[in-house]
Protein backbone atom coordinates (compact mmCIF):
# COMPACT_ATOMS: atom_id res chain seq x y z
CA UNK A 1 0.00 0.00 0.00
CA UNK A 2 1.74 3.74 -1.20
CA UNK A 3 1.70 5.95 2.12
CA UNK A 4 -1.44 8.14 1.84
CA UNK A 5 -0.93 11.80 1.83
CA UNK A 6 -1.20 13.30 5.82
CA UNK A 7 -4.45 15.84 4.81
CA UNK A 8 -7.25 17.23 6.12
CA UNK A 9 -9.71 15.73 4.12
CA UNK A 10 -11.92 12.82 5.33
CA UNK A 11 -14.12 10.54 3.62
CA UNK A 12 -17.37 10.45 4.05
CA UNK A 13 -18.65 6.91 5.61
CA UNK A 14 -21.52 5.94 3.44
CA UNK A 15 -19.38 6.35 0.39
CA UNK A 16 -16.68 4.43 2.00
CA UNK A 17 -18.85 1.27 2.72
CA UNK A 18 -20.18 1.45 -0.84
CA UNK A 19 -16.96 0.38 -2.32
CA UNK A 20 -15.28 -1.73 0.40
CA UNK A 21 -16.62 -4.25 2.93
CA UNK A 22 -16.07 -3.60 6.57
CA UNK A 23 -17.71 -6.60 8.16
CA UNK A 24 -16.30 -5.98 11.70
CA UNK A 25 -16.52 -3.82 13.95
CA UNK A 26 -14.11 -2.00 16.60
CA UNK A 27 -15.63 0.30 19.23
CA UNK A 28 -14.02 2.66 22.00
CA UNK A 29 -15.20 5.69 24.27
CA UNK A 30 -15.72 7.93 21.25
CA UNK A 31 -18.61 6.05 20.54
CA UNK A 32 -20.39 6.06 23.96
CA UNK A 33 -19.33 10.20 24.20
CA UNK A 34 -21.40 10.28 20.97
CA UNK A 35 -23.68 9.73 23.40
CA UNK A 36 -23.16 10.92 26.68
CA UNK A 37 -20.26 13.81 27.64
CA UNK A 38 -20.14 12.39 31.07
CA UNK A 39 -17.84 9.27 29.67
CA UNK A 40 -14.98 12.08 29.31
CA UNK A 41 -14.03 10.94 32.67
CA UNK A 42 -10.18 10.16 32.79
CA UNK A 43 -10.36 7.11 35.07
CA UNK A 44 -12.67 5.55 37.13
CA UNK A 45 -10.28 4.61 39.64
CA UNK A 46 -10.25 8.29 40.34
CA UNK A 47 -13.87 9.00 40.48
CA UNK A 48 -13.81 6.20 43.07
CA UNK A 49 -11.84 8.24 44.92
CA UNK A 50 -13.62 11.29 44.91
CA UNK A 51 -17.16 10.73 44.38
CA UNK A 52 -19.47 12.33 47.12
CA UNK A 53 -21.38 8.99 48.08
CA UNK A 54 -18.38 6.54 49.83
CA UNK A 55 -15.85 7.22 48.28
CA UNK A 56 -12.90 4.49 48.66
CA UNK A 57 -11.17 5.24 51.99
CA UNK A 58 -6.83 5.48 52.52
CA UNK A 59 -7.34 1.52 54.06
CA UNK A 60 -9.05 0.27 50.75
CA UNK A 61 -6.56 2.08 48.43
CA UNK A 62 -3.97 0.43 50.23
CA UNK A 63 -5.70 -2.75 48.92
CA UNK A 64 -4.62 -1.51 45.12
CA UNK A 65 -1.22 -0.41 46.12
CA UNK A 66 -0.39 -3.53 47.72
CA UNK A 67 -1.40 -5.32 44.53
CA UNK A 68 0.41 -2.57 42.77
CA UNK A 69 -3.32 -2.32 40.43
CA UNK A 70 -6.39 -0.02 39.87
CA UNK A 71 -7.90 -2.86 38.60
CA UNK A 72 -10.99 -3.10 40.59
CA UNK A 73 -11.48 -6.67 39.24
CA UNK A 74 -8.07 -7.52 40.66
CA UNK A 75 -8.37 -6.06 44.16
CA UNK A 76 -11.93 -7.80 44.70
CA UNK A 77 -10.93 -10.98 43.68
CA UNK A 78 -8.04 -10.75 46.10
CA UNK A 79 -10.09 -10.13 49.10
CA UNK A 80 -12.94 -12.68 47.96
CA UNK A 81 -10.04 -15.08 47.97
CA UNK A 82 -8.54 -13.75 51.44
CA UNK A 83 -11.72 -14.30 52.92
CA UNK A 84 -12.58 -17.60 52.08
CA UNK A 85 -8.37 -18.68 53.00
CA UNK A 86 -9.60 -17.10 56.36
CA UNK A 87 -12.57 -19.29 56.59
CA UNK A 88 -10.87 -22.48 55.83
CA UNK A 89 -8.45 -21.61 58.16
CA UNK A 90 -10.65 -20.50 61.09
CA UNK A 91 -9.19 -17.47 61.20
CA UNK A 92 -11.93 -14.87 62.61
CA UNK A 93 -10.90 -11.48 60.59
CA UNK A 94 -13.58 -8.98 59.15
CA UNK A 95 -11.62 -6.70 57.53
CA UNK A 96 -11.11 -8.20 54.48
CA UNK A 97 -15.45 -8.59 53.78
CA UNK A 98 -15.72 -5.03 54.71
CA UNK A 99 -13.25 -4.07 52.73
CA UNK A 100 -14.58 -5.68 49.76
CA UNK A 101 -17.59 -4.38 49.89
CA UNK A 102 -16.88 -1.33 50.40
CA UNK A 103 -14.63 -0.94 47.07
CA UNK A 104 -17.95 -2.29 45.55
CA UNK A 105 -20.22 0.15 46.82
CA UNK A 106 -17.45 3.13 46.24
CA UNK A 107 -17.55 1.26 42.59
CA UNK A 108 -20.92 1.53 41.54
CA UNK A 109 -20.98 5.07 43.24
CA UNK A 110 -18.62 6.02 41.07
CA UNK A 111 -20.10 4.26 37.58
CA UNK A 112 -23.62 6.07 38.47
CA UNK A 113 -21.50 9.69 38.79
CA UNK A 114 -20.31 9.46 34.92
CA UNK A 115 -22.88 6.24 33.40
CA UNK A 116 -25.96 7.71 31.42
CA UNK A 117 -29.19 6.37 33.86
CA UNK A 118 -31.60 4.33 32.12
CA UNK A 119 -34.38 6.40 32.71
CA UNK A 120 -32.45 9.19 30.46
CA UNK A 121 -31.83 6.76 27.68
CA UNK A 122 -34.33 7.45 24.94
CA UNK A 123 -35.57 4.40 23.20
CA UNK A 124 -34.76 5.83 19.45
CA UNK A 125 -31.60 6.63 20.36
CA UNK A 126 -31.13 2.58 20.94
CA UNK A 127 -33.15 1.63 17.88
CA UNK A 128 -30.39 3.69 15.75
CA UNK A 129 -27.33 2.18 17.66
CA UNK A 130 -29.22 -1.43 17.49
CA UNK A 131 -29.84 -0.65 14.03
CA UNK A 132 -26.22 0.07 12.73
CA UNK A 133 -24.87 -3.11 15.40
CA UNK A 134 -26.76 -5.05 13.21
CA UNK A 135 -25.26 -4.65 9.95
CA UNK A 136 -21.59 -6.27 11.14
CA UNK A 137 -20.82 -9.60 11.65
CA UNK A 138 -18.76 -9.83 14.91
CA UNK A 139 -18.98 -6.05 17.15
CA UNK A 140 -15.83 -5.66 18.86
CA UNK A 141 -16.56 -3.61 22.17
CA UNK A 142 -13.42 -1.67 24.36
CA UNK A 143 -15.22 -0.19 26.36
CA UNK A 144 -17.06 -1.50 29.40
CA UNK A 145 -20.17 0.83 29.79
CA UNK A 146 -24.04 -0.67 29.17
CA UNK A 147 -24.73 1.61 26.12
CA UNK A 148 -23.96 -1.40 23.86
CA UNK A 149 -25.77 -3.89 26.05
CA UNK A 150 -28.87 -1.86 26.33
CA UNK A 151 -28.63 -1.30 22.82
CA UNK A 152 -28.72 -5.04 21.81
CA UNK A 153 -31.41 -5.75 24.27
CA UNK A 154 -33.37 -3.08 22.80
CA UNK A 155 -34.36 -5.78 19.63
CA UNK A 156 -32.43 -8.69 20.50
CA UNK A 157 -33.51 -11.25 17.63
CA UNK A 158 -30.46 -10.40 15.24
CA UNK A 159 -27.88 -10.98 17.96
CA UNK A 160 -26.30 -14.09 18.67
CA UNK A 161 -26.10 -14.43 22.41
CA UNK A 162 -22.88 -16.65 23.27
CA UNK A 163 -23.89 -17.00 27.12
CA UNK A 164 -25.88 -19.81 27.36
CA UNK A 165 -28.19 -22.04 29.66
CA UNK A 166 -30.17 -21.58 32.88
CA UNK A 167 -27.01 -19.94 34.18
CA UNK A 168 -26.25 -17.90 31.21
CA UNK A 169 -22.46 -18.44 31.54
CA UNK A 170 -19.59 -18.63 29.12
CA UNK A 171 -18.47 -21.93 27.83
CA UNK A 172 -15.65 -21.86 25.39
CA UNK A 173 -16.17 -24.83 24.08
CA UNK A 174 -19.63 -24.00 23.03
CA UNK A 175 -19.07 -20.67 20.79
CA UNK A 176 -20.61 -21.75 17.42
CA UNK A 177 -22.59 -18.83 16.09
CA UNK A 178 -26.30 -19.01 15.78
CA UNK A 179 -27.04 -18.40 11.84
CA UNK A 180 -26.75 -15.20 10.07
CA UNK A 181 -26.23 -13.31 13.37
CA UNK A 182 -23.92 -10.41 15.18
CA UNK A 183 -21.96 -11.63 17.95
CA UNK A 184 -20.75 -8.73 20.35
CA UNK A 185 -17.87 -9.44 22.41
CA UNK A 186 -16.61 -7.37 25.34
CA UNK A 187 -12.85 -7.28 24.89
CA UNK A 188 -12.36 -5.58 28.70
CA UNK A 189 -15.69 -7.25 30.32
CA UNK A 190 -18.60 -5.02 30.91
CA UNK A 191 -20.77 -3.88 33.88
CA UNK A 192 -23.54 -6.47 33.18
CA UNK A 193 -20.91 -9.21 33.42
CA UNK A 194 -19.74 -10.98 36.35
CA UNK A 195 -16.75 -13.32 37.36
CA UNK A 196 -17.90 -16.66 38.72
CA UNK A 197 -15.95 -18.19 42.05
CA UNK A 198 -14.34 -20.30 39.58
CA UNK A 199 -13.27 -17.84 37.17
CA UNK A 200 -15.69 -18.32 34.24
CA UNK A 201 -17.98 -15.46 33.25
CA UNK A 202 -21.62 -15.08 33.84
CA UNK A 203 -24.03 -12.54 32.40
CA UNK A 204 -26.64 -10.87 35.13
CA UNK A 205 -29.76 -11.81 35.04
CA UNK A 206 -31.39 -8.62 35.58
CA UNK A 207 -33.23 -6.18 33.65
CA UNK A 208 -32.04 -3.04 31.69
CA UNK A 209 -33.07 -0.15 34.81
CA UNK A 210 -31.23 -2.43 37.14
CA UNK A 211 -27.79 -3.46 35.69
CA UNK A 212 -25.91 -0.67 37.16
CA UNK A 213 -26.45 -1.87 40.05
CA UNK A 214 -26.69 -5.59 40.12
CA UNK A 215 -22.93 -6.58 40.47
CA UNK A 216 -22.90 -4.83 43.37
CA UNK A 217 -25.39 -7.01 45.45
CA UNK A 218 -24.24 -8.62 48.57
CA UNK A 219 -22.93 -11.62 47.46
CA UNK A 220 -18.88 -12.95 47.43
CA UNK A 221 -19.74 -14.49 44.04
CA UNK A 222 -20.38 -11.19 42.35
CA UNK A 223 -17.09 -9.67 41.15
CA UNK A 224 -17.95 -7.21 38.31
CA UNK A 225 -15.61 -8.44 35.04
CA UNK A 226 -14.37 -5.55 33.35
CA UNK A 227 -10.93 -4.09 33.08
CA UNK A 228 -10.87 -0.27 34.11
CA UNK A 229 -8.16 2.01 33.22
CA UNK A 230 -4.96 0.72 33.32
CA UNK A 231 -1.09 -0.14 31.29
CA UNK A 232 -1.50 -2.60 28.43
CA UNK A 233 0.82 -5.05 30.48
CA UNK A 234 -1.94 -5.13 33.40
CA UNK A 235 -4.81 -5.00 31.28
CA UNK A 236 -3.12 -8.16 29.35
CA UNK A 237 -2.58 -10.16 32.69
CA UNK A 238 -6.52 -9.46 33.82
CA UNK A 239 -7.55 -10.76 30.40
CA UNK A 240 -5.46 -13.99 30.47
CA UNK A 241 -6.94 -14.93 33.72
CA UNK A 242 -10.74 -15.20 31.90
CA UNK A 243 -11.50 -17.91 29.65
CA UNK A 244 -14.18 -15.41 28.29
CA UNK A 245 -11.84 -12.27 27.63
CA UNK A 246 -9.20 -14.34 26.38
CA UNK A 247 -11.72 -15.88 23.63
CA UNK A 248 -12.51 -11.92 22.74
CA UNK A 249 -9.14 -10.69 22.19
CA UNK A 250 -8.33 -14.01 20.22
CA UNK A 251 -11.33 -13.55 18.02
CA UNK A 252 -10.00 -9.86 17.52
CA UNK A 253 -6.65 -11.32 16.24
CA UNK A 254 -8.42 -13.48 13.27
CA UNK A 255 -7.88 -12.88 9.81
CA UNK A 256 -10.98 -10.39 8.69
CA UNK A 257 -11.77 -8.68 5.23
CA UNK A 258 -12.13 -5.83 6.43
CA UNK A 259 -12.25 -3.91 10.15
CA UNK A 260 -13.48 -0.27 10.65
CA UNK A 261 -12.40 1.32 14.42
CA UNK A 262 -14.84 3.50 15.20
CA UNK A 263 -14.07 5.84 18.17
CA UNK A 264 -10.94 3.77 19.21
CA UNK A 265 -7.07 5.83 19.47
CA UNK A 266 -5.34 2.12 19.80
CA UNK A 267 -3.63 4.41 22.34
CA UNK A 268 -0.31 2.62 24.54
CA UNK A 269 -2.62 1.45 27.49
CA UNK A 270 -4.53 -0.84 24.46
CA UNK A 271 -1.17 -1.75 22.86
CA UNK A 272 -2.36 -5.82 22.73
CA UNK A 273 -5.78 -4.50 21.19
CA UNK A 274 -3.78 -3.20 18.53
CA UNK A 275 -1.32 -5.93 18.24
CA UNK A 276 -4.71 -8.16 17.94
CA UNK A 277 -5.57 -6.23 14.71
CA UNK A 278 -1.96 -6.00 13.63
CA UNK A 279 -2.05 -10.06 13.94
CA UNK A 280 -5.68 -10.09 11.92
CA UNK A 281 -4.24 -7.91 8.80
CA UNK A 282 -7.20 -7.25 7.52
CA UNK A 283 -7.24 -6.02 3.77
CA UNK A 284 -8.64 -2.56 5.22
CA UNK A 285 -9.10 -0.53 8.00
CA UNK A 286 -11.84 2.24 8.44
CA UNK A 287 -10.75 4.46 11.02
CA UNK A 288 -13.08 7.21 12.20
CA UNK A 289 -11.33 10.32 12.97
CA UNK A 290 -13.80 13.57 14.44
CA UNK A 291 -13.19 16.51 11.83
CA UNK A 292 -11.98 19.30 14.88
CA UNK A 293 -9.85 21.10 12.10
CA UNK A 294 -7.66 20.31 9.35
CA UNK A 295 -4.45 20.75 11.48
CA UNK A 296 -6.08 17.70 14.06
CA UNK A 297 -6.88 15.35 11.18
CA UNK A 298 -3.52 15.39 9.76
CA UNK A 299 -2.07 14.61 13.48
CA UNK A 300 -4.62 11.59 13.72
CA UNK A 301 -3.63 10.31 10.13
CA UNK A 302 -0.08 10.75 10.83
CA UNK A 303 -0.64 8.80 14.31
CA UNK A 304 -2.40 5.82 12.45
CA UNK A 305 -0.07 5.62 9.85
CA UNK A 306 2.87 5.38 12.28
CA UNK A 307 0.97 2.82 14.50
CA UNK A 308 0.45 0.66 11.20
CA UNK A 309 4.10 1.99 9.37
CA UNK A 310 5.24 -1.86 9.65
CA UNK A 311 2.25 -3.32 8.37
CA UNK A 312 1.79 -1.42 4.53
CA UNK A 313 -0.28 -4.19 3.00
CA UNK A 314 -3.27 -3.05 5.47
CA UNK A 315 -5.03 -0.19 3.33
CA UNK A 316 -5.82 2.84 6.04
CA UNK A 317 -8.71 4.37 5.08
CA UNK A 318 -10.19 7.59 7.10
CA UNK A 319 -13.84 8.74 7.37
CA UNK A 320 -15.93 11.59 9.43
CA UNK A 321 -16.49 9.77 12.49
CA UNK A 322 -19.82 12.38 12.33
CA UNK A 323 -20.92 10.68 9.28
CA UNK A 324 -21.13 7.25 10.82
CA UNK A 325 -24.54 6.21 12.04
CA UNK A 326 -22.69 5.94 15.75
CA UNK A 327 -21.25 9.50 15.11
CA UNK A 328 -24.89 10.91 14.45
CA UNK A 329 -25.26 14.69 16.69
CA UNK A 330 -28.36 13.00 17.09
CA UNK A 331 -27.88 10.49 19.42
CA UNK A 332 -25.76 13.02 21.92
CA UNK A 333 -28.03 13.23 24.99
CA UNK A 334 -28.22 16.11 27.20
CA UNK A 335 -26.56 16.23 30.52
CA UNK A 336 -28.54 17.85 33.14
CA UNK A 337 -26.65 20.67 34.63
CA UNK A 338 -27.76 18.92 38.08
CA UNK A 339 -24.94 15.93 36.40
CA UNK A 340 -22.14 18.02 35.27
CA UNK A 341 -19.12 18.12 37.73
CA UNK A 342 -21.44 16.41 40.24
CA UNK A 343 -18.55 13.43 41.56
CA UNK A 344 -16.68 16.25 43.04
Amino acid sequence: MEPLAANGELENWDALRARKSFPDLLLGNGASLAVWRNFAYFSLFDEAQTTRNRPLSPTELSVFRAMDTNIFEQALGALRNSIRVNAALTINASSPRHRYFAIKEALIHAIRSVHIPWSQMPADTLASINQELSRYRTVYNGNYDLLTYWAELHAPGGFDNIFRGSDATFEPTYTARKGNTTRILYLHGGLHLVKNADGSTRLLNSSESTLLASFAINQLGDIPLFVNESSSEDKLKSIRGSDYLSYCLGQLAQPTEGLCIFGHSLSKQDHHLLHAVQQASPKALAISIYPHNSNFIEQQKSYYQQLFAEHPHIELCFFNSMSHPLGNPGLRVPVPKSDLGATH
